[in-house]
């Protein structure tokens, strides 16, 4: 009888040639990752500089120019300005921009008289007295102002007499906004038999623990910095109902096991967007957008003039977004896509990578550049959106130094590691009008 050759399969999957001898692993000290810039937006707002802080909770001057805009709505008045009139019967302004409560400084404004909807012109007029809180004007230009009230009187200079005096003065004040500082914790913990253990994937499992765990804590501050709230709000709810607008140490005091101590939480950019900002397709400051199956290149050029009105020195923008806003625009740039079937393209570059690390593509717009960033936090509820931010009006803010903390727990013999990543930040945000954000709904 012929002796039976021995084969690599020799005795099948439960021998132990199959079991313990053959190495199946071509490298076994490599372990893949799914996701390598973990973290693009808090390494963007880290990258410009840490700010560090005195206390958990911050504050930040802002101030919006009055002369940006200045206008007026006529309000109640005593009769209609005929083009044939030369002066005025007392008129109250009601919705101010840009301007004092009527005063004495109001004296020698002139001003564009325009429709409610600010499509005809009806001629220029010039503020003539203020008497408490009505004023006169006098026509400039066979001006003609409706008996309704409406009409919108838009300020283009100011006019005074010869050999007269200087007119009165006035001047507005800086606005404060603040937000937190969050404590962040990420820990881990293995015992001291299986820290000693030789292991295949990786040596240390020690290592690859705080490799993901470092990781982790990086997408919790991302998440926590887009998408984040705090119980006082920003200082901006005054005039948008987000609800109770203080600056006191304010937060929560019950999370789990630690009853009765303050937790303080950084409210987030997109979060603060959504709550703060404007949506009207009218007004112009919208920095709320959205993007539907009927949106065409001329909605595109518009939100992207109100995008870029405020224009950064550099003419180009960060954009992080998630996969899905990526892809449509990506659909909008292909010639064959949604685009080209409608009759616009837009211009999609190559994808890049950036000094700090993460990947990018530049989006062309007719009026400044979007560097479009894939960010794994926007994923779910936020594929589709965009958040298109302005880096002189975002800063990290920094409480204490973050650190990693070896070996934190050693009472009574403590036969194991447990480590812990630190960190007590947050982000600041100012003028919310010049940051945007896109929800595609396509």
């Amino acid at each position: 009888m012929a002796a039976t050759e021995k084969e690599l399969f020799n005795g099948g999957a439960s021998s132990v040639l199959y079991t313990d001898r053959r190495n199946f692993y071509i490298d076994p000290q490599t372990v893949h990752e799914l996701w390598t810039d973990v973290a693009p937006f808090t390494t963007m707002i880290s990258s410009m500089g840490s700010r560090s802080t005195n206390d958990p909770l911050f504050k930040m001057f802002e101030h919006r120019n009055p002369w940006i805009k200045q206008e007026f709505v006529l309000g109640t008045n005593a009769g209609a300005l005929a083009a044939g009139d030369t002066e005025s019967d007392a008129c109250t302004p009601t919705d101010i921009v840009g301007l004092p409560a009527v005063d004495s400084s109001w004296v020698g404004l002139v001003c564009e008289v325009w429709d409610s909807t600010k499509t005809t012109n009806r001629g220029n007029v010039i503020i003539s007295s203020v008497s408490g809180s009505t004023i006169d004007f006098k026509n400039l230009s066979n001006a003609e102002i409706d008996a309704t009230a409406t009409d919108i009187l838009v300020v283009v200079g100011n006019a005074h007499g010869e050999g007269t005096e200087a007119p009165d003065a006035w001047a507005d004040e800086l606005k404060v906004v603040y937000n937190s500082c969050q404590i962040f914790k990420t820990p881990l913990q293995i015992t001291g038999t299986l820290l000693q253990a030789a292991l295949r994937g990786e040596a240390s499992e020690l290592e690859r623990l705080r490799l993901q765990k470092n990781q982790e804590h990086k997408i919790q501050k991302e998440r926590a910095f887009l998408f984040g709230s705090r119980v006082g709000g920003t200082g901006l709810g005054e005039s948008h109902g987000v609800g109770d607008e203080t600056f006191t140490d304010g937060g929560t005091t019950t999370v789990g096991d630690m009853s009765g101590n303050l937790v303080r939480t950084t409210y987030g950019i997109v979060a603060a967007i959504n709550d703060y900002g404007i949506s009207s397709s009218t007004a112009d400051n919208q920095n709320i957008f959205t993007v539907d199956s009927s949106y065409g290149y001329g909605n595109f050029v518009d939100d992207m003039e109100k995008v870029f009105q405020y224009v950064p020195t550099s003419g180009v923008k960060r954009a992080f977004c998630g996969a899905g806003a990526l892809g449509y625009w990506s659909k909008m740039a292909a010639a064959s896509g949604m685009a080209g079937n409608s009759g616009w393209t837009v211009n999609l570059g190559d994808m890049k990578r950036d000094a700090l690390g993460f990947n990018y593509r530049v989006l062309e717009t007719p009026h400044g550049m979007l560097q479009l960033i894939p960010t794994p936090a926007m994923r779910g509820p936020y594929n589709k959106y965009m958040l298109c931010v302005d880096d002189s009006n975002l800063f990290h803010a920094q409480y204490r130094a973050p650190m990693y903390q070896t070996n934190i727990k050693t009472d009574n013999a403590f036969d194991a590691v447990k480590d812990q990543y630190f960190s007590d930040e947050g982000i600041g945000i100012s003028l919310i009008d010049s940051h945007s954000l896109f929800k595609i709904t396509a």
